[in-house]
């Protein structure tokens, strides 16, 4: 019926049928290299065997993650015989292609490569096995900061700062070359989707190709940066962090106030303010001498825990899992009922830290006043704007037998782990009067904990993260978990030299984005190249960007924003875009939609209402969080679905038929020059020859088809006075806008 349409639909569905490509960790050495354990092999025995075969199960007697049990086998023998590979039974059943001998009898096979690595660090030893339980003392990401020095390359001329240098340093010695600069085009809307979410207007792009001076492309950066919008773009980014939503979940899932902390957050990042005080003011703003009302409100970064009175505990561990995964990039939460079994935190030490969030209570405030929130009254039943706060209230803590709140424990006191007690930042608020309590560790001290300059772990933590978005993949692959079995980075000289930079530049989100935008690493195109599908498929070495879809809320903002329907208008509380009724039916607890009116029905994703139980359907359909737990990385699917929302959903259909009626708004153009004006719009771009004849044909065949369905026609249109004409580009603008380019940073 819809001829293009169903091409790219097909096109769609295609994409979804690609098979995932394992990624090299761009460590592998070289074939005549010593083999390092700790580097190259414990994260493959991580990856394939010890689940299996590690410290929480021996099946069939082997263990693998000690060096004395490794070496004695199991119940069928030796597994491993150093030196000799070709008797050692590890290898064999690695390369055997029995169902019945296969190892790992499930999942993923070890790849060709990785059972030579095997091979040859058997050949050469077998050794770096640790004798006992991994120590964290030498482990990579809890060594001190240090600032390494810039390498030497032999093409400078490709550098633009100091992260190419570390980057091509890398890509010299594999004997790989940097792919060239993408098209000014092309970058202009890359930066424009990365720093503020929205596409470029053709306006815009034709003005930054017509500007020669030669900082054209950092003034434009600083454009961006500067950008109000920037504030949604980066702060979107922290909230799922946060786990920020409208309800408290569980099965009650009662609605919340919490947009005031989404105010803050926005405003946080566009005033630039240096994170170690976004930091403390969000995990202990309410103990700062005489705070702020903004400062009260950033306590709000726990409140965003689900919450049930019933089961409180649960609400505290969500606040201190969140803490390590977002600061540390530690599974603290693995020490809830034991210690925990490879990173230097006991079971008694979860709850140290857990103490720290007991002694707290989450507290509705008057946004009016700054007092604690004027039940509504009986005559008005009018709830005042108010948002949720943390305020210190002492209550004891005990360890939880095996995890259990019915079997409590000795009681301990706020603190911090053992082997991470660095020392607490500096006070750049001034003296502690005033708190609650000085003769036991509050948030605060936590907050100037994590901050600490002495702690290696949070600004390797941040600068990972904020590379990920960019690239799409952290220089430290895992980014939520830093812990003992986490693989090096694949370019640690330059994650150190991030952080140290970070801390330069005094903690500057802003400043740290604008590094990393203006690089030559960061301005690269996205190509696939042969000449890396073997040695480097996942883009570990960093010799070209990545395509990157983008996230659901982002996806409808840019829809709405070249279909003319987007309000720009920033803050205040949560509105209710249209989803269909159907969506909050069978919830344990009743709740509402009322649909918003006028410009609140076309704001930005970030501003939507979010029911932890019942989201609203574009979000989770396009891998948005579940504001359960910090999301750190978010997935990105590719399933039919999607395409098919895109295509039919009144929200999409709706931006389609405004886009067109902007184009037959334009009586006297030809059908290529309004062809010309959706390209510059939608893609940032000239439509090439064979777009436009095959264009040209379905402009053609529809108005042939809908002159003689008048029905179809209205209801393609859906009220506009010319329904025959204005239905032929509601078509046409559908498929342009149901492209992949177009839904996809390139």
């Amino acid at each position: 019926m819809f001829r293009l349409t169903r091409i790219y639909l097909s096109l769609a569905i295609w994409g979804a049928c690609w098979a995932a490509l394992r990624a090299d960790d761009g460590n592998t050495p070289t074939a005549s290299a010593k083999v390092d354990y700790r580097k190259h092999i414990a994260p493959l025995l991580s990856k394939h065997c010890f689940r299996c075969h590690g410290e929480k199960s021996q099946e069939g007697g082997l263990r693998l993650d000690v060096r004395q049990r490794a070496l004695t086998g199991g119940d069928s023998g030796l597994a491993i015989q150093p030196g000799n590979s070709k008797q050692s039974a590890m290898i064999a059943r690695v390369a055997s292609n029995d169902p019945e001998v296969r190892m790992p009898p499930e999942g993923a096979r070890l790849l060709p490569a990785e059972v030579e690595l095997l091979k040859r660090w058997i050949d050469q030893g077998a050794k770096g096995i640790p004798d006992g339980r991994p120590s964290s003392s030498n482990h990579w990401a809890f060594q001190s900061i240090k600032t390494p020095a810039i390498p030497d390359v032999a093409d400078s001329n490709w550098c633009s700062n100091a992260i190419d240098r570390f980057v091509l340093a890398k890509l010299e010695n594999e004997g790989i070359k940097p792919s060239p600069s993408a098209s000014p085009r092309t970058l202009v809307r890359r930066l424009y989707l990365d720093l503020i979410g929205l596409p470029p207007t053709w306006r815009q792009i034709e003005s930054f190709m017509n500007d020669e001076s030669a900082d054209a492309y950092e003034r434009l950066v600083d454009k961006l940066l500067a950008s109000a919008h920037y504030g949604e773009r980066w702060g979107r980014h922290w909230l799922d962090l946060a786990r920020h939503a409208d309800s408290g979940g569980y099965e009650a899932d009662m609605p919340r106030e919490t947009w005031a902390y989404r105010d803050y957050v926005i405003n946080a990042f566009n005033s630039d303010m240096p994170f170690d005080r976004f930091v403390v003011e969000q995990l202990g703003g309410d103990l700062l001498p005489i705070p702020t009302m903004a400062q009260r409100i950033a306590t709000g970064f726990h409140c965003n825990a689900m919450y049930d009175p019933g089961v409180r505990f649960e609400s505290v561990i969500y606040q201190v899992n969140t803490t390590g995964t977002v600061f540390l990039g530690l599974t603290v939460g693995c020490a809830q009922c034991h210690t925990h079994k490879t990173d230097p935190i006991t079971q008694r030490e979860f709850y140290g830290l857990y103490g720290f969030f007991n002694n707290a209570i989450m507290m509705p405030m008057d946004l009016a006043t700054g007092k604690p929130a004027i039940p509504p009254t009986e005559k008005t039943k009018v709830q005042p704007p108010s948002s949720l706060i943390m305020k210190y209230t002492a209550h004891p803590t005990h360890i939880f037998l095996r995890g259990d709140p019915a079997q409590p424990g000795e009681q301990v006191a706020p603190g911090f782990p053992a082997e991470l007690d660095w020392q607490p930042a500096k006070s750049w608020w001034g003296e502690l009067d005033g708190s609650p309590s000085r003769s036991v560790k509050n948030r605060l001290d936590l907050a100037r904990w994590i901050v600490s300059d002495k702690n290696p772990l949070t600004d390797r933590v941040t600068v990972n993260r904020i590379w990920q978005r960019f690239f799409g993949l952290g220089l430290v692959s895992t980014e939520d978990d830093f812990g003992v079995q986490t693989p090096p980075p694949s370019h640690p000289e330059l994650l150190d030299w991030l952080a140290r930079e970070f801390r330069r530049k005094h903690l500057s989100f802003k400043s740290l984005h604008r590094l990393i935008v203006t690089s030559s690493t960061y301005r690269q195109v996205s190509v696939t190249r042969s000449d890396l599908s073997d040695i480097d498929p996942g883009n570990r070495f960093l010799a070209r960007q990545r395509r990157l879809r983008l996230e659901g809320e982002i996806v409808r903002d840019v829809w709405m924003y070249t279909g003319d329907l987007l309000s720009e208008k920033m803050g205040g509380p949560s509105v209710f875009p249209w989803q269909p009724e159907s969506v909050l039916e069978n919830r344990a607890t009743p709740a509402k939609w009322i649909e918003s009116k006028g410009e609140n029905r076309y704001r930005r994703g970030l501003y939507t209402w979010f029911w932890r139980l019942t989201p609203h359907p574009h979000f989770p359909l396009l891998d948005g969080p579940d504001a359960v737990t910090a999301c750190t990385r978010r997935g990105r699917s590719n399933v039919p679905v999607q395409a098919l929302t895109l295509l039919n959903d009144p929200t999409f259909m709706e931006c389609a038929r405004k886009l067109a009626t902007l184009v037959v708004a334009m009586p006297s153009a030809t059908d290529r020059q309004r062809l010309d004006f959706l390209y510059h719009r939608c893609l940032g771009r000239d439509p090439i020859s064979w777009e436009i004849a095959v264009l040209k044909k379905v402009i053609s065949d529809q108005r042939r088809r809908l002159a003689t369905s008048p029905k179809q026609a209205e209801a393609i249109s859906d009220g506009h006075e010319s329904p025959a004409e204005h239905a032929v580009w509601v078509i046409i603008c559908r498929a342009i806008m149901n492209t992949d380019e177009f839904i996809t940073r390139e």
